[in-house]
């Protein structure tokens, strides 16, 4: 996926700003790019949290300095203190006051924007032009920011609160035209928080959007994520149906309800998951889905009880992982509270994601167990013979 963060900074900056952009994902950074640059702007999620801060050191000793924003520094900035500017939170209302200091010659800062306030409809169009599209899966847009549900474990709503914003259609729609423009065709994401946060703004956008598909006969296959109570509502389904919506990644998390209680994933109760999922293998969509392992609440019948949802299920492409404690969340004050977080829970482990290197928590059963499960499951679910089993039950539903 392209690094949609940066490339959107990249449309705030000053226009006789020269800017090149190099993806670590995909490219190597040599000194010697560092050393032809008069500033270096990067930044993250956790798992690009090493790889920052090898980047921090290697423009401190190449004398150049460096700019870091993004999540992870929004949620742990005392991790960043050898980056000579940072910025905690949304940039639209900051990212101005700071070139005007770098241009001033001002060579260190913080910038800190106010919680949940960054106007979107006012960001710009990213800068596309930038990338190179043969690096890349598919091309992302953002319509929203932000969830309102409040699952303990996230940290949307830390980073971006509880009350959806989102850009204003034309917005949308000129990002979507200026990609078919570049003569790209194929799978967009809508890299959204929640596409369906704010359920009367997308309900706005979709049939602008399945006109301009129609328009443009259709270039663009999309994929999104979303609530489950997605499937209450036939209208919003079909309307994506038209608009070509062909994937959404849905987080389950536990198909045990006492476990979704707990840990605040009501949108998940009170309600048939498989039978939701059906509704939306009935738009034509296929789901995707996120399952988490360490929560309180798991027993000894947690493995075979995942094993068995997802066969159920007919979900093809499940992200299974431990529970990571996120800084700044609901949860790492309860842990924290509890005595249960680990020193150093906010250090990712180097070459590590914060789904697989395991919990940064004392959990409340034993960890070997979940371990087991963890691996159980993992065998389970992508055998082949199971995983073609998924797939031929999902195709029936579809």
């Amino acid at each position: 996926a392209p690094p949609l963060g940066l490339i959107t900074i990249a449309a705030m900056l000053p226009p006789h700003w020269r800017l090149r952009l190099i993806d670590c994902n995909v490219e190597p950074l040599h000194d010697a790019d560092i050393d032809a640059a008069d500033l270096v702007m990067t930044g993250g999620m956790l798992p690009q949290q090493a790889d920052t801060f090898e980047l921090i050191r290697r423009c401190r000793e190449l004398g150049r300095p460096v700019i870091v924003g993004g999540p992870d520094v929004s949620s742990s900035p005392h991790l960043y203190s050898a980056a000579d500017f940072r910025f905690i939170g949304e940039a639209e209302g900051t990212i101005g006051g700071f070139v005007d200091d770098f241009e001033r010659g001002v060579r260190s800062g913080e910038y800190t924007a106010p919680k949940f306030q960054a106007d979107v409809s006012a960001s710009p169009k990213p800068r596309y032009d930038l990338l190179d599209l043969k690096n890349y899966l598919y091309l992302s847009v953002q319509f929203s920011r932000g969830c309102p549900f409040t699952c303990e474990f996230c940290d949307i709503i830390e980073l971006y609160g509880r009350a959806p914003r989102t850009k204003a259609i034309d917005q949308v729609l000129t990002e979507l035209s200026a990609l078919h423009a570049m003569g790209y065709r194929g799978h967009v994401d809508f890299v959204d928080d929640n596409f369906i946060g704010n359920k009367k703004n997308v309900k706005l956008l979709l049939p602008h959007l399945i006109q301009w598909q129609r328009d443009h006969d259709y270039p663009f296959e999309f994929s999104t994520e979303a609530s489950l109570n997605l499937a209450d509502d036939m209208a919003l389904l079909q309307m994506m149906k038209e608009a070509n919506f062909f994937t959404v990644f849905i987080g389950i998390e536990s198909p045990d309800e006492d476990t979704l209680t707990a840990t605040s994933k009501k949108q998940n109760t009170r309600r048939s998951i498989v039978e939701s999922l059906r509704r939306i293998y009935g738009a034509g969509m296929y789901v995707t889905a996120g399952f988490i392992l360490g929560f309180d609440t798991e027993s000894d019948a947690t493995g075979r009880q995942l094993i068995d949802f997802i066969g159920e299920s007919g979900v093809p492409v499940c992200m299974v992982g431990l529970l990571y404690a996120l800084p700044n969340t609901q949860l790492t004050r309860r842990l924290a509270a509890q005595g249960r977080l680990h020193p150093g829970y906010d250090v990712l482990p180097e070459g590590g994601d914060q789904c697989t290197v395991g919990l940064n928590y004392d959990p409340t059963r034993p960890l070997r167990d979940i371990l087991l499960d963890y691996r159980a499951v993992l065998q389970a679910i992508y055998e082949p013979a199971a995983y073609i089993r998924r797939v031929e039950h999902l195709m029936e539903m579809l």
